[in-house]
């Protein structure tokens, strides 16, 4: 089966997969092929499973990064995952002088 990163965040080691057949597929970082990083709307292979909660992704494969993809506005290929490690950083900084 093939998809779309619908985002993955690599703080937590997980994200979701919007399947070609419509339906969407959790994947934790354990699902992964070795060497395998995601980011938000690369396109990705991957064979299913039920998981506890519903269907997720396994043993998933990079086919084409999401800033390579033709298809895709520049700036939405180029945005990172969904844990902006900037964001978070500078919510931090901000507040600490508030105290």
């Amino acid at each position: 089966m093939e998809g779309t990163v619908k985002f993955f965040n690599r703080k937590k080691g997980f994200g979701f997969i919007a399947g070609d057949d419509g339906k969407d597929y959790f994947v934790h970082f354990t699902g992964l092929s070795k060497g395998t990083f995601l980011r938000d709307n690369d396109k990705v292979s991957f064979e299913t499973d039920e998981g506890e909660r519903g269907p997720k992704a396994v043993n998933v494969t990079l086919l084409q990064k999401a800033s390579d993809r033709p298809d895709l506005p520049k700036e939405e290929s180029d945005s990172e995952d969904s844990d902006s490690e900037e964001s978070e950083d500078s919510g931090v900084e901000e507040n600490e002088g508030e105290y």
